[in-house]
């Protein structure tokens, strides 16, 4: 008789809660089931834990977007954004079989063992914006792309090239930048004005301007009349990648 109660309580949690994505107590506990009943869950292998308050169906092949999504809602800011956010936007160039996930986030954060065993991932915390003379871009420059699993955050293309480009020459290989800015398309102008406008770094800033005269994929003089667009002195901003590139930025490309 116990069996069946608890067959009748675990039935319906294989219906409402996600497949191939973890859940959280929380998200038990809005189903009725406390941590302690969790607990005999974890015992009886109804469900299995992958981490501190952390679960999922033990036959469940876990998905990368529905994991982020558990994160989402823990990490203020989380995003996927740089090179990931082009790959779900349809820009990509020479993809591997483990791409690494690259995850923004509004604070200090180290990802879950139970997410980084399943998913090779970096999470980065970096003031890259500036929103004070933007309150509402944060939030206007997220989007789910077309295709993509309901409710994911991710960066938009003007966003996330820009996220792309702060990490050339630290964890971003030059050509490999390079040849995603050669993949722009259909960039919004209002919207790269307005987020250069509030991008706190120099060489991201310069960066986009270059390869943007270079390629043409906007009008960086008509962005720079219509946008306080900050790139530092007039002076030549030089630096050495970790490759030994001396990489040349001038003010505005």
């Amino acid at each position: 008789m116990r069996g069946i109660t608890r067959h009748s309580l675990i039935k319906p949690l294989h219906v409402e809660l996600p497949h191939g994505a973890p859940f959280d107590v929380k998200a038990l506990m809005h189903k009725g089931v406390s941590a302690k009943r969790a607990a005999r869950y974890v015992e009886s292998g109804w469900i299995v834990r992958l981490g501190h308050g952390v679960y999922a169906f033990p036959s469940d092949k876990m998905d990368a977007p529905g994991c982020i999504l558990l994160l989402q809602n823990r990490v203020l800011g989380l995003h996927v954004g740089g090179k990931s956010a082009l790959a779900l936007h349809g820009i990509r160039h020479n993809l591997g079989a483990r791409e690494l996930w690259i995850l923004w986030g509004d604070r200090r954060f180290i990802l879950p063992e139970w997410f980084t065993s399943h998913f090779p991932a970096r999470y980065i915390h970096a003031k890259l914006f500036d929103w004070k003379n933007h309150p509402s871009l944060d939030e206007e420059t997220i989007s789910t792309p077309i295709g993509v699993t309901e409710h994911l955050r991710v960066s938009v293309p003007e966003r996330a090239i820009l996220e792309l480009l702060s990490e050339v020459g630290t964890h971003q290989d030059l050509e490999e930048a390079r040849n995603l800015f050669d993949g722009l398309r259909n960039l919004r102008l209002q919207a790269l004005g307005r987020l250069l406008s509030a991008c706190t770094s120099v060489k991201t800033v310069r960066l986009f301007l270059t390869w943007a005269r270079e390629t043409g994929v906007v009008d960086v003089d008509q962005l720079i009349k219509e946008h306080t667009i900050l790139s530092g002195s007039k002076s030549r901003w030089m630096s050495r990648l970790k490759d030994g590139t001396l990489l040349t930025l001038k003010p505005h490309g």
